[in-house]
């Protein structure tokens, strides 16, 4: 700052010298009486004194001196003579002579201007000794009757700069600024005050106003370039950037608001049973107001990411810039800096370009291995009214669901590849009509069309996790890192918003799996899913346990048995009765057996034959399941 500083000194003495040369214009009533006190010592120079003034404010030096000394001659003590030759003296290089002129009309008439005169004189000798010599004389000018001239004012101000006398500069300005609010000159020395004072904008605007009033383009981009339009720059930048951030922090506090408010819409259409589920438009305007909610919110989260950029970057520079400030620079401390913002940015970056390749989940179930299970799945699907699975994938462990693969177009227009993913764990001891109904709940997302949009969840989702990753590879989800509380408040706003979503699906998909298949073998399904989990995790557990123990191979793990039946039994009601919170993606069992309850179907025959007796060896396939666990288990 000091240096900019400095070179704004520099320019008010050379600006200040050219605006007195370039802005002389003579009041004519102060002429005339001059004129007159000539015409009383000796009237036949009048004319010839006239004619040197216009010589003089043309800048015809030479001239003008000539014909002053034609007048000098017949009135070596006119005082204001004295004053204008002494100044020309100077400038044309007579500098003993013209301080000798210009002292002398001191001694004749200690007026303002005859000051002001000799402290331009001295001011041309360019030695801080002069300076002071002029300053005292301008200070003396400025108390005097007519020293409140803007040319002796502005003279008074440069001088006060010059010796870094702020407090007379500001004094004279303050002056020019109560008598002349409109010069040219007012507006030029008040825009150096405030840029002396770090007022960096309205010094701008201040040299501006003066370039309105007639300074010289040059004059003000030599001004502008000594460093206030970097300042100004600088300033702009970091209002413009807080505006960006205060309004990126409503949006994120938007986003959460409304994610609120369609939780609370939904949970009241729920209960209130103002659902529609029918394929044409299943949870109207909710649904599609959830939609358009997580695709913003999805856009958001990837126009966040500079702003991210732009304050990891701000913070790791203001706090280097602190250590400038304070005068000292931990080099080890700055380099880490640099290193955790370098890793934040590179972790981001590569969380957008760095494609993860999924596979799907199990291995494919061929036709020929139960026929009677595909079967199964298309008379459901002809039920229902829709297009049957293409494909199912055969798991290890609990897992029921559906999905679709596909491009995007083919997604949206419901030609995508149909999957189902069975676990084997939940197929044991799976009555079909119970099956029947959860399968019409997995149908429900494809006749809902659940499955052909999401896109945008799951890359942010996605996004979101490698960004982490990267963050927590790099020992950067530390408290001071920006970036990872970023993703922290992203996930758990994006969080609510999507599960939101995500349980409103679960609701209109459990409402249609009801009105297929009856109230009671959706119930019985869900709780034997449920019920499966928990049993496969203990007896798996157990075995494992053994297993690693004795090291040997694992036996068949879908048909343990042994574990406390009134311990399951007690997890499992504290499952099915569990409160549903605003992180989980599906209502809790409790609440969903509320939602459908009441609801008719004319699909309510019992079969409680099992779906296991659909596979044509279905003790191959649990042996098969129970060998890929097997691999995965270290007996070390």
């Amino acid at each position: 700052m000091k240096t900019s500083k400095l070179s704004l000194m520099i320019i008010v003495m050379i600006i200040s010298i050219q605006l007195q040369a370039q802005s002389t214009v003579r009041d004519r009533q102060k002429e005339d009486k001059i004129e007159t006190q000539l015409r009383a010592i000796d009237s036949t120079m009048v004319q010839t004194f006239k004619n040197a003034t216009i010589a003089m404010d043309e800048q015809k030096n030479e001239l003008a001196d000539s014909l002053y000394t034609i007048v000098y001659e017949k009135a070596p003590n006119f005082d204001p003579l004295l004053r204008r030759l002494g100044a020309l003296k100077v400038m044309l290089g007579e500098t003993t002579k013209g301080l000798a002129m210009c002292e002398k009309s001191v001694e004749i008439n200690r007026s303002a201007y005859n000051l002001s005169a000799l402290a331009n004189a001295y001011l041309m000798q360019n030695d801080s000794a002069n300076l002071i010599k002029a300053q005292q004389l301008l200070k003396e000018a400025i108390n005097l009757p007519e020293g409140d001239e803007i040319d002796i004012l502005a003279n008074f101000a440069q001088v006060s700069f010059q010796l870094n006398d702020i407090a007379n500069a500001h004094q004279g300005i303050a002056i020019m600024r109560s008598k002349y609010p409109d010069e040219m000159l007012t507006h030029y020395f008040y825009s150096f005050v405030l840029a002396s004072e770090e007022k960096w904008i309205d010094a701008k605007k201040e040299i501006l106003k003066a370039q309105e009033k007639g300074l010289p383009q040059e004059d003000v981009d030599r001004f502008l370039d000594s460093g206030i339009n970097s300042e100004v720059l600088k300033i702009n930048a970091m209002i413009y950037f807080g505006v960006i951030l205060g309004v990126w922090m409503l949006g994120l506090l938007f986003l959460f608001l409304i994610g609120k408010l369609f939780s609370k819409l939904t949970l009241k259409a729920i209960e209130n049973n103002r659902l529609e589920t029918s394929s044409a438009k299943p949870g109207g305007w909710l649904r599609t107001g959830y939609k358009s909610l997580i695709n913003a919110g999805g856009v958001y989260y990837y126009i966040s990411l500079p702003i991210i950029l732009v304050l990891v970057i701000a913070l790791t520079l203001g706090i280097i810039y602190l250590f400038l400030i304070v005068g000292t620079i931990p080099i080890k401390l700055s380099i880490i800096l640099i290193i955790a913002a370098g890793a934040t940015i590179y972790g981001m970056i590569r969380s957008l370009l760095v494609k993860v390749d999924y596979t799907d989940p199990g291995r494919e179930l061929k036709t020929e291995e139960a026929p009677g299970l595909y079967q199964l799945t298309t008379e459901v699907a002809q039920i229902m009214g829709t297009r049957p699975i293409d494909e199912i994938r055969i798991t290890p462990l609990n897992d029921l669901a559906v999905y679709e693969k596909g491009t995007w177009r083919e997604k949206m227009n419901d030609k995508g590849k149909r999957i189902l993913i069975l676990g084997t764990s939940v197929l044991t001891d799976f009555k079909k009509d119970d099956f029947k109904a959860v399968l019409a709940h997995e149908y429900g997302h494809f006749t809902h069309r659940d499955t052909a949009g999401g896109e945008v969840a799951l890359r942010v989702q996605n996004d979101m996790a490698k960004y982490f990753v990267a963050l927590y590879n790099a020992e950067q989800n530390t408290i001071w890192n920006v970036a990872f509380h970023f993703l922290r408040l992203y996930n758990f706003i994006f969080r609510r918003i999507s599960h939101g979503a995500t349980r409103l699906q679960e609701v209109l998909a459990d409402k249609v799996a009801a009105e297929t298949f009856g109230e009671r073998a959706f119930k019985n399904g869900l709780t034997h899913v449920i019920k499966r989990e928990i049993e496969f995790g203990k007896y798996a557990n157990v075995e494992i346990e053994e297993a690693v123990k004795l090291k040997r191979p694992l036996n068949n793990l879908y048909e343990m048995s042994g574990i406390d039946d009134l311990e399951i039994e007690d997890e499992l009601k504290k499952l099915l009765t569990s409160k549903t919170t605003e992180d989980d993606t599906h209502p809790s069992p409790e609440d969903r057996f509320r939602y459908i309850a009441g609801i008719k179907s004319a699909n309510t025959r019992k079969d409680d034959s099992l779906v296991k007796d659909l596979f044509q060896d279905w003790k191959s396939l649990t042996d098969e399941m129970t060998n890929s666990i097997d691999e995965k288990v270290d007996r070390h």
